[in-house]
């Protein structure tokens, strides 16, 4: 068995697309930061013109060679990201996902008292979206590759006000572990990453989210909180080939606060 050898550039050669950076505080940013420090060459999109001029200069900064809108609620706009990632790539070695979304009146009710319209909607955009753009990437990872999704400990655990995203974010790390066996045959691995809490634009919806970042802070084993850039490299460890037995797994990047009652 051969053990592959480290490098100074430990993604150069690979291509990926980065899904869900919205402003240099977003975990993508932080993913992307990462990877293109290792090498990597990176597409990156942006939700809409709204957004453009926040994402556009951090994708020039990540030098981009792909920079394009996506709203996965817009159809054809997924499928025309990995259209022009067929044309000028031919290939792909890693897909990040880390986009969620649920309306407000989803998000901040009871699970028991969300509408379908809602459900569907949180569904689709937080669990569904991963899956649609796993299927487009499997042809374009000729060589193996590697995809992530975005999860939190709401997942498993009922965390106060997180509701009806923690079944969205259930969904999601068993969609992973059904996509890492059947792409596993294929060299793809598929893992959910797990992030401490982080003071993104997305958590900014979670009411007394500022208690629950005290709370990771004084609980976790680590006594410190998560930075989008711990999460970037721990997702780059994964991609790298030395981690091609590592599938299926939800990662947990929080200092350890997942494992304190």
């Amino acid at each position: 068995m051969t053990i592959p050898v480290a490098r100074a550039a430990l993604l150069e050669g690979k291509k990926g697309l980065i899904v869900g950076v919205a402003n240099e505080h977003s975990i993508a940013w932080g993913c992307a930061r990462a990877f293109r420090a290792l090498g990597a060459e990176l597409a990156i999109t942006y939700l809409n013109e709204k957004a453009k001029p926040f994402v556009e200069p951090l994708a020039k900064e990540a030098q981009a060679s792909i920079f394009m809108p996506l709203d996965v609620r817009v159809p054809g706009q997924t499928d025309a990201v990995f259209e022009r990632i067929g044309n000028e790539w031919g290939e792909m070695d890693f897909l990040i996902h880390s986009i969620a979304f649920s309306p407000r009146d989803a998000l901040h009710g009871r699970v028991i008292d969300v509408s379908r319209e809602g459900f569907s909607a949180t569904m689709e955009v937080s669990c569904w979206s991963f899956l649609h753009m796993a299927r487009f990437a499997e042809p374009l990872m000729k060589n193996g590759g590697s995809m992530f999704a975005m999860s939190y400990y709401g997942s498993e655990r009922v965390v106060k006000n997180y509701n009806i995203m923690g079944v969205a974010k259930a969904a999601l790390e068993c969609s992973v572990r059904y996509l890492a066996a059947e792409l596993g045959p294929k060299g793809i691995r598929v893992h959910a990453i797990s992030p401490g809490p982080l003071a993104t634009r997305a958590a900014s919806g979670i009411p007394e989210f500022d208690e629950l970042l005290e709370k990771a802070k004084e609980k976790a084993p680590a006594r410190s909180l998560v930075s989008i850039d711990d999460v970037g490299v721990a997702t780059a460890f994964l991609a790298h080939d030395a981690a091609r037995l590592i599938t299926g797994q939800v990662l947990y990047v929080d200092g350890g606060y997942h494992i304190i009652d």
